[in-house]
């Protein structure tokens, strides 16, 4: 790991001073993908601007139709808060499947949202339950937040600071998780609404989280894992690599999409 300087603002706006005053700053919550990155000099940042601790981040509230959370709140505050499980309880059992005890309690939704990662579980949830991502400058619709691999339309220097999620009438998740390290080789966030049906895919596109629009056409004609059963996706859209192959990603994106339908309001691990 290079030398760097620390630092652990107080207020949003103190953050934002120190990751504009570094050379090469870089802000950090859980830190679960960049101080990995540090250790093996993959990344090297001049400056650390620590947000974890920004009261202004936290806070879980049911505001009408939306479920607000802090974007600095830790996927097992995420996972026990009584709001979460009155509002959506699906989501709460998402977060208390990430990881393990020592991440759920050190990571945080908004800096996994900000990471992007292709295998992370909250990108599936944001697609699928049409939230905002709320930042220090302004707000997101989730259908234009991710961005490719990694990637988001996040600026430098901008914060994400709460996530707005759409409640839906109905939500299930079902996920096919790698065995060691828990991130989902293929999961499939499904969310009812009056009228519609929003189907989104994680852990298995060349390009990230995507939505799935045929499943979502098909349910929303027909809401039974029957309806999915025809579909398939092309492999050639799908991700390969030492885990699992894109024809088989492809299989496990419907054999989750029907297991979630089947299991409305819960959490399937396949």
């Amino acid at each position: 790991m290079y030398a760097f300087t620390y630092h652990r603002p107080k207020t949003l706006a103190e953050a934002a001073e120190q990751f504009d005053a570094g050379e090469d700053a870089a802000f950090v919550s859980g830190g679960h993908t960049l101080i990995p990155a540090m250790k093996s000099r993959l990344s090297a940042p001049s400056d650390l601007v620590d947000l974890s601790g920004l009261a202004d981040l936290k806070g879980i509230e049911k505001d009408g139709e939306q479920l607000v959370i802090g974007a600095a709140e830790t996927h097992a505050a995420v996972a026990a808060n009584p709001v979460v499980n009155e509002a959506l309880p699906t989501l709460a059992a998402l977060a208390g499947s990430i990881g393990d005890v020592q991440v759920r309690y050190r990571g945080t939704m908004g800096g996994s949202v900000a990471n992007n990662d292709p295998a992370a579980d909250y990108p599936a949830a944001v697609l699928a339950l049409a939230a905002t991502i709320r930042t220090t400058r302004r707000e997101i619709a989730a259908e234009d937040f991710f961005d490719g691999l990694y990637a988001t339309v996040l600026e430098p220097g901008e914060i994400v600071t709460s996530i707005a999620f759409r409640v839906p009438s109905e939500a299930s998740y079902a996920k096919m998780r790698n065995p060691a390290s828990r991130y989902a080789l293929c999961a499939v966030f499904v969310a009812r609404f009056p009228g519609s049906v929003r189907v989104a895919v994680t852990g298995a596109g060349n390009d990230g989280v995507f939505r799935w629009t045929e499943a979502e056409e098909a349910l929303s004609a027909n809401y039974a894992p029957a309806a999915l059963e025809a579909l398939q996706l092309d492999p050639a859209g799908m991700l390969g690599d030492i885990h699992a192959e894109p024809a088989f990603r492809a299989h496990l994106a419907r054999v989750c999409a029907r297991r979630a339908v089947a299991a409305p309001g819960k959490l399937t691990l396949c």
